[in-house]
């Protein structure tokens, strides 16, 4: 995978957290770059909280438009009795 292809701005999609590879450290230690690691999880979290976000607001957009319907269905079935 491109490394620089997760940090150009683009949405996060789960293949990239599950195709996601990280650079060992050199000079000697193991294991994987530390900053790396800790950009791409800032990157998720970024990601996760603007998908929170806009769960919300849909979530409240649906209970908007559910109770709209319903008052307009009210009104109608109160129209047509005598």
């Amino acid at each position: 995978m491109n490394r620089g292809t997760l940090y150009d701005g683009s949405r996060l999609h789960p293949r990239h957290v599950r195709d996601r590879q990280f650079a060992t450290v050199g000079f000697g230690r193991r294991g994987l770059d530390p900053r790396e690691v800790r950009r791409f999880l800032h990157r998720v979290a970024l990601d996760l909280t603007v998908l929170h976000q806009d769960l919300a607001v849909l979530s409240a957009e649906n209970a908007r438009v559910k109770r709209a319907l319903r008052a307009w269905h009210s009104a109608g079935s109160e129209r047509r009795q005598p």
